[in-house]
């Protein structure tokens, strides 16, 4: 036993064999050779040198000459080997100055450097077009320059910045913001980033509290005028509340838009003044500061500074108001004509006044010159030498000569038409006071001048235009009335024909007459008492370059926009703009409990509540349908009732049988039988007197239609 001291037993040196074969198979892979050597741990006697083989077979390395060799422990010494996989010899370096030197050679190093943040240059770049904007006032600038500036996906950052910024200004700029907003809905920035935009407002309330004293007011307002713009949609309020903390800043916005500015009655109205935008501007407001700036300039003679100010008022279609004023004062302060006249041709010369503004301003003054004689004596001989001085300087058109003379000699309106203007100008405003359409229908009638029509329109929305908003929504009620009663449709036209015609004319007492036409004509086209097309008709008899024309435009350009209907018939904060669809409700509701077995007399009483006598084709109609949907002939006892009484008109009934005739086709895909039941009811209406004779036509047209669907 102790002869073999030393050597290795014969298993171990079959397990050695082994254990190099595999060693040598594997040399090239990327596995430790010695990882896998030690799933074969030695076992061998305490005793002897056995331990000491054992050990130096996990440093054993075959070379390529099929030597075994010992390697170093960390794998990168001994003969005939490879070495280590990255030599990190610290003597070697390279020579810049080598023949064979190459600079991809040299080690990495890292430089530091500032990374851009796209949101940190979207934030400079749109406070840059804020402030351009609030300077400038350009809407179309700041709206292509955000374009221009791309990141699409920033803009809810915009709507914040811009509140944000506009919240700590005066009211122009808050009145400016809101403007910028409606112009970029949808255009440049989408429905969704608004109202991500607002989020993020509400959201960061309690901080720009820290800074704004009335924050909470004033985002409200913004929030309110938003949804009075149709940029938010009112559900807007209750989603954002469901998702704001109560305590905090954002939550109590809501509240307040909600209260304080939404549900007040005519708030649209009011949330739209709030900050005095510009073309809510009053005339007595204009001629306060024509006056003011006038009597400054007396005293300066500061041309310069005069034409600066008539300028800023921007209300170039009222320049005819700073002439008038302008010649009245020269005749007051006799000192003061050479300064007048200087900056008259001052601002003829620079364009600021136009030459129709100038005229109009020497007729209106010409036409008060009576009047301004009991203050100033001389005014007659004084203006009559101002006029040869501004033609002979070339600011007013030589044509003032000619059609003062013929002023002079007015066209003599035929006694007829001057009494009729007389007697609607009683009748209009006793309607105001009454609000009594049928009573005005009656007094018409006894005038016995439907050819007159026309004029009394024209006097209708004049008179209205320079009152309040109830009697301008008074006006636009009354219109419906007379269109199915006693005015048709081409007196309507006509009315507004004249109206645009002599729209320049109602502008020197109106200020802001060109909207408030244009408000009216869309309503017409809303109330059905005019169709889209007769906008054309009364477009092709205007000139084409004139105040009236540009009115019309205005007037299509109202009626195409979203929510046109809701938002023209509430354009006056009317309660008739939401009685109409109150009232649908209210009439079907009646009839319905009508035809469950409601007594007729109940019923008329009920038509009579509800106070909207040019609206009683409606129930007409709804009770034909009602009578043909439920196959119940009792409607037609109600309606007998009504004509018997006097509650609808004959006007009233030939409407709501029209209606339902227009409506007749799509009325068949329902009710099947619908133009055999309706052709009845035509022939027993007749019967009883309840159509006009013109509807025989519209029934004789409806008979056929009977024949061929029998």
């Amino acid at each position: 036993m102790a002869s073999n001291e030393g050597f290795l037993t014969d298993e171990q040196r079959e397990m050695l064999k082994i254990a190099s074969q595999n060693l040598e198979i594997l040399s090239s892979s990327p596995k430790s050779p010695s990882s896998l050597l030690s799933d074969h741990q030695l076992k061998v006697p305490v005793a002897g040198k056995a331990p000491t083989a054992g050990i130096a077979v996990r440093h054993m390395r075959r070379s390529h000459s099929g030597k075994c060799v010992r390697v170093k422990k960390d794998g990168a010494g001994g003969k005939g080997t490879w070495g280590k996989l990255l030599d990190t010899n610290v003597d070697s370096h390279i020579d810049r100055n080598d023949p064979n030197y190459d600079s991809g050679e040299e080690p990495y190093q890292l430089v530091g450097a500032t990374i851009s943040d796209p949101m940190d240059d979207y934030k400079k770049a749109v406070v840059t077009i804020i402030e351009e904007y609030f300077s400038a006032g350009d809407v179309e600038g700041a709206a292509s320059d955000l374009r221009e500036l791309g990141s699409n996906e920033y803009h809810p950052y915009f709507i914040k910045r811009l509140v944000s910024m506009a919240m700590d200004r005066h009211d122009k700029e808050k009145e400016m913001a809101s403007v910028l907003l409606s112009a970029l809905y949808a255009d440049v920035i989408s429905p969704a980033q608004i109202r991500d935009g607002f989020v993020i407002l509400l959201e960061s309330a309690d901080d720009l509290a820290v800074d704004i004293l009335d924050a909470v007011a004033i985002l409200a307002l913004f929030v309110a005028r938003a949804v009075v713009d149709d940029i938010l949609p009112p559900a807007f309020l209750t989603r954002a509340k469901k998702t704001l903390p109560e305590s905090s800043k954002g939550f109590q916005v809501i509240q307040t838009a909600e209260k304080s500015y939404l549900s007040a009655p005519h708030h649209a109205e009011l949330v739209e003044r709030r900050w005095g935008g510009s073309t809510h501007i009053t005339v007595e407001e204009v001629k306060k500061k024509i006056a003011d700036l006038l009597r400054e300039y007396v005293e300066s003679g500061d041309t310069v500074e005069a034409c600066r100010c008539i300028r800023e008022l921007g209300v170039s279609f009222f320049h005819h108001e700073v002439v008038k004023r302008a010649l009245v004062l020269a005749m007051e302060i006799r000192t003061a004509e050479p300064l007048i006249l200087k900056l008259l041709k001052e601002a003829a010369e620079e364009g600021l006044i136009s030459s129709s503004q100038m005229g109009k301003g020497f007729a209106r003054l010409e036409e008060s010159l009576n009047d301004l004689a009991l203050d100033i004596p001389s005014a007659k001989t004084l203006f009559q030498s101002l006029i040869p001085i501004a033609i002979s300087e070339g600011w007013l058109d030589a044509s003032f000569t000619r059609s003062s003379g013929e002023d002079g000699n007015v066209q003599k309106e035929s006694e007829k038409v001057r009494r009729y203007k007389e007697e609607v100008v009683t009748i209009i405003h006793e309607y105001f006071l009454s609000d009594d359409i049928p009573e005005l229908i009656r007094s018409l009638e006894d005038l016995g001048a439907p050819e007159l029509n026309p004029i009394f329109l024209k006097k209708l929305i004049t008179l209205a235009m320079d009152r309040k908003n109830r009697e301008k929504e008074m006006a636009s009620v009354l219109l419906s009335a007379l269109h199915i009663e006693i005015f048709s449709t081409e007196d309507i036209v006509n009315g507004f024909v004249l109206l645009l015609e002599s729209a320049e004319d109602t502008a020197l007492d109106i200020l802001d007459a060109s909207n408030e036409l244009a408000l009216f004509l869309a309503r017409a086209v809303i109330d059905d008492v005019l169709a889209p097309l007769n906008l054309e008709e009364i477009g092709s008899k205007l000139p084409p370059n004139c105040s009236g024309s540009e009115t019309v435009h205005m007037a299509r350009s109202l009626i195409a926009a979203r929510h046109a209907g809701e938002r023209i018939l509430r354009c006056w904060g009317g309660g008739t703009g939401w009685a109409v669809e109150d009232a649908k409700d209210k009439i079907m509701k009646l009839l319905e409990e009508y035809e469950s077995g409601g007594v007729v007399g109940e019923a008329c009483q009920c038509i009579r509540d509800l106070g909207m006598p040019f609206f009683n084709h409606e129930v007409v109609k709804k009770a034909l349908v009602m009578a043909m949907e439920k196959k119940n002939d009792r409607m037609l006892d109600l309606l007998q009732e009504c004509f018997s009484e006097g509650l609808i008109t004959i006007n009233q009934m030939t409407k709501g049988f029209t209606r339902i005739k227009d409506g007749l086709d799509d009325l068949a895909l329902d009710i099947p039988n619908a133009k055999e039941k309706f052709s009845f009811y035509v022939e027993y209406a007749q019967k009883k007197g309840w159509l006009l004779s013109s509807f025989g036509s519209l029934a004789a047209d409806a008979s056929p239609i009977t024949v061929a669907a029998t």
